[in-house]
């Protein structure tokens, strides 16, 4: 199971074809949560801006990283309070992530990662004609080690060649993730290619990932400079073509 962090509209069901889609009201506020060693919880607010009355459901899982790939996988390291709601028109909700155990601890202990999935739930559309659009929210939860804070993010990069197309893959060593967004590529002549206009992904404590890039291998033969913002600063980074191991 993998999902993004941008709020997603998923198609819930279909109902004859004429008429406007349903538009939904539900918004979640802040986008991403980080639990400290001394906190068990911390929580978020889902809020109906519309006109209309709105359910969801918020489930919890662990997240890892493996193969280049986000994984979600249930758990008991955190859980959700409440776990299913209901929002007139106007009002707002506070769900908690509550910590079970322990913090993660020890000599280099690293954050552990986790994803609340917050599901706008289908409402009762008998008699309505249209489409019915619901939300989907993933948002990052990460729990910080007790004692020492975590080692920062230690990235290293490499685009690689993968037939006409380049793969970039970011590797963290560090003990903190690395939020990667509005990447741009300058080659050695000065000319500046746009990779990734938003957010590309993140990269968790220990992990690998490995992005397929829009551009094709060719434009960065001769190598360059690669742009980032990491965790909201921007940052440059030289880099070149590789090819793929065998």
């Amino acid at each position: 199971m993998s999902f993004g962090l941008k709020r997603a509209a998923l198609l819930a069901g279909f109902v004859l074809a004429s008429g406007m889609a349903a538009a939904s009201g539900l918004q979640v506020s802040p986008v991403s949560l980080t639990v400290a060693a001394t906190q068990n919880a911390e929580g978020l607010w889902l809020s109906n801006t519309g006109d209309n009355v709105v359910s969801a459901q918020v489930r919890v899982y662990r997240w890892t990283q493996e193969g280049g790939e986000d994984k979600l996988t249930p758990t008991r390291g955190l859980v959700i309070s409440p776990p299913m709601l209901q929002l007139a028109a106007g009002d707002r909700q506070l769900v908690r992530a509550i910590r079970l155990g322990a913090p993660p601890s020890g000599s280099g202990a690293a954050q552990e990662a986790y994803r609340m999935i917050i599901d706008e739930l289908p409402v009762d559309t008998a008699g309505k004609k249209g489409l019915q659009f619901v939300l989907r929210y993933s948002v990052p939860v990460f729990v910080e080690p007790a004692g020492a804070a975590a080692a920062p993010a230690q990235l290293s990069w490499a685009i690689r060649r993968d037939g006409d197309k380049a793969m970039l893959e970011v590797a963290n060593s560090g003990g903190s993730h690395a939020q990667l967004a509005n990447l741009n590529f300058t080659d050695a002549a000065g000319h500046r290619t746009e990779l990734t206009p938003g957010l590309l992904g993140y990269v968790l404590p220990g992990a690998q990932m490995r992005w397929a890039m829009k551009p094709p291998a060719k434009v960065f033969v001769g190598g360059g400079t690669l742009e980032t913002m990491i965790n909201g600063q921007t940052v440059q980074q030289n880099i070149s073509l590789a090819d793929s191991p065998r």
